[in-house]
C-alpha cells in the first residue's frame, strides 16, 4: 500500500552498479508518490547485505553486476528474507535474463526505459501479491507458455561426485551448446552455468571443453556422433 492509499510508504533499495545510473533511479523514486528509498547497493552482495540491515518492502534488482550479480542475489534474499520482493529493472529482455531472474523469486521485472507510474504500479503490485511486469515481459511469458516443452534427455549415473546439474552441463557442452545456450535450456543465468562448469571441472580433473567433451564420451553419458 502507499501512501496515496492512505498507508506507510513503500520501502524501497535500489541495487545497480553503473553510479549514475543508480543515483538518477534513487533521484527519480524520490520524486514518486509512496516511495521512500531507504538505501542504495553497487552490487549484489551489498544488496543482500543492506535487505538483512534495513529490511526493505522491495529491491528494485539489476541483473549485470559484479560480485554478486541479480539473480544470484533475489535468490538469497528470497530465502533470507521472505518479507522482501524483488523487482528487477534492467536493461536486458533477453529469455537469458528474464527467465532465470524469475525462478530466483522475483515477482517483477522492468526495462530501464520504464516511466516513473509503471515503476509505482510494478512497486504497488508487489507488495499487494500480484506481479509487477512490464507490457513487453508479459507478452514474452504468453509467448513462452505457448511453445512446446522440450523434455531433458536422461543421463547416465554420475561419475566423479557430479551433481546432478553438474551432469547435465557436462552432458550440453558435449553435445556442443554454449555457456548462454545451455543457461536457456537450464533457466538458469550464465553466472550459474558458469559456476556449475568450474565445479565440474574441479572434481573431474578437467583443464577446457575438449577434455570435458572426451570425458563425457568416455563416462558413456553421451554418445559419439558416429554411433
Amino acid at each position: 500500500m502507499t501512501e496515496e492509499e492512505g498507508g506507510k510508504p513503500a520501502r524501497v533499495v535500489v541495487a545497480d552498479d553503473q553510479t549514475v545510473v543508480r543515483e538518477g533511479i534513487v533521484m527519480l523514486l524520490g520524486l514518486l508518490p509512496g516511495i521512500e528509498v531507504v538505501g542504495a547497493a553497487g552490487d549484489g552482495e551489498e544488496a543482500v547485505r543492506l535487505v538483512a540491515d534495513l529490511t526493505p518492502d522491495v529491491v528494485l534488482m539489476d541483473l549485470r553486476m559484479p560480485r554478486c550479480d541479480g539473480v544470484e542475489a533475489t535468490r538469497r534474499i528470497r530465502a533470507e528474507h521472505p518479507g522482501t520482493q524483488v523487482v528487477v529493472l534492467t536493461t536486458f529482455a533477453d529469455d537469458e535474463s528474464l527467465f532465470p531472474a524469475l525462478r530466483a523469486g522475483a515477482r517483477g521485472y522492468l526495462t530501464k526505459d520504464a516511466g516513473g507510474d509503471e515503476i509505482v504500479r510494478a512497486v504497488r503490485s508487489v507488495l499487494s501479491g500480484g506481479a509487477g511486469l512490464s507490457p513487453s515481459i508479459q507478452r514474452r511469458l504468453l509467448e513462452r507458455l505457448s511453445e512446446p516443452e522440450r523434455e531433458p534427455a536422461p543421463v547416465a549415473e554420475a561419475p566423479d561426485g557430479l551433481t546432478v546439474r553438474e551432469t547435465e552441463v557436462l552432458v550440453l557442452i558435449a553435445e556442443g551448446l554454449t555457456n548462454q545456450e545451455i543457461a536457456r535450456r537450464l533457466h538458469v543465468s550464465t553466472a550459474t552455468v558458469k559456476t556449475h562448469i568450474n565445479n565440474l571441472f574441479a572434481k573431474a580433473g578437467l583443464k577446457d571443453r575438449a577434455r570435458a567433451v572426451r570425458y563425457a564420451y568416455a563416462k558413456g553419458l553421451v554418445r559419439p556422433p558416429s554411433q
